[in-house]
């Protein structure tokens, strides 16, 4: 199969990739559209290795059709037009993944709007509702909020009775953050956001893919009882904690990642989707935001983009049909 190969002069679409036999309990699929995700840059980096016994190649997040079933996998048949989530593997023309990690994708979406769902709405459901535990009317502070997993954060928990306080490096994005139906927000080049979420009434909860400087800032923002999510660390490994403030307001720090959960857990959120995301899909009260597509072939490209912070919702790569 084709599949993207880092090189010395950058990512290269070639011949030659292995793809893994189809397993009892999983399924191969013809990919049609694979998604780019910032745990790609990292892995591309470097900086985070995939998962013993996945993949090398990169790409978290697709659609297409199934081509081939376990004998175990009753919910899916050739030919059905799916996505998926992965632990590796997107970037390529074929991928095999466990069947609990694929979902039909909702009625009247393309593939192309399909591959834009798996990760960011798996991200969400999990980190606010199953991590974090978000209950109805609590109020959620979420940062960088115009990015894929952002825009669906904001409209999941609109649409889940949570207020959403959001942060972005622009005011254009932040625009676009309220038309998703963010309630408040704060460009982060004006200063601490802390004071403005107080104001507002304070957080029950942080959605924080940023880390670093912002976890002392999360910390003043909460309120009692209050947890912060920790979905990344984007401003860095180091941070400081008041442990003082911590303990006076019961606060909760919590590390979260999706990829090294195990395919049971996996196989929940993607249920939980199927089951209360998806209707919204389905009804429009949801919709996936797509920046902008690329070839496979120009996927440099397109990493240089999402690298540069300018895109507002999902970056795609087309993969070529033969």
């Amino acid at each position: 199969m084709h599949a993207i190969a880092i090189t010395d002069t950058g990512m290269r679409w070639q011949p030659g990739a292995e793809l893994p036999t189809c397993g009892a309990d999983e399924v191969t699929i013809n990919v049609a559209w694979a998604g780019m995700n910032r745990a790609d840059l990292m892995q591309r980096a470097g900086l985070y290795p995939p998962p013993p016994g996945a993949s090398e190649i990169l790409g978290l997040e697709v659609s297409g059709e199934v081509s081939q079933v376990g004998a175990n996998v009753t919910h899916l048949k050739p030919g059905d037009p799916v996505c998926a989530l992965l632990t590796g593997g997107g970037y390529a023309s074929e991928v095999t993944v466990p069947a609990a990690q694929v979902l039909p994708i909702p009625a009247g979406f393309s593939l192309e709007q399909a591959a834009a769902l798996p990760e960011v709405f798996a991200t969400a459901w999990l980190n606010l509702y199953i991590v974090g535990d978000l209950k109805p009317g609590q109020r959620l502070l979420l940062h960088a909020a115009a990015s894929g997993v952002g825009t669906a954060v904001i409209q999941l928990a609109k649409a889940m009775g949570n207020p959403v306080f959001a942060t972005a490096g622009s005011d254009e994005k932040l625009a676009f953050c309220r038309k998703l139906g963010a309630e408040a927000t704060w460009n982060r080049h004006h200063g601490s956001f802390a004071d403005k979420v107080r104001e507002w009434g304070g957080a029950d909860m942080v959605l924080d893919p940023v880390g670093g400087s912002y976890l002392g800032q999360n910390q003043k923002a909460l309120n009692p009882d209050g947890r912060i999510v920790l979905i990344g660390r984007m401003g860095g490994r180091k941070a400081e904690i008041d442990s003082g403030l911590m303990l006076m307001k019961r606060q909760r720090l919590i590390g979260s990642t999706l990829r090294s959960l195990p395919v049971a857990a996996k196989g929940e959120v993607m249920d939980a989707l199927y089951e209360t995301v998806w209707p919204m899909l389905e009804s429009g009260e949801i919709v996936p935001v797509i920046d902008r597509t690329w070839p496979i072939t120009k996927a440099d490209e397109a990493m240089a983009y999402l690298e540069s912070n300018s895109s507002t919702g999902k970056v795609l790569l087309a993969i070529p049909q033969t």
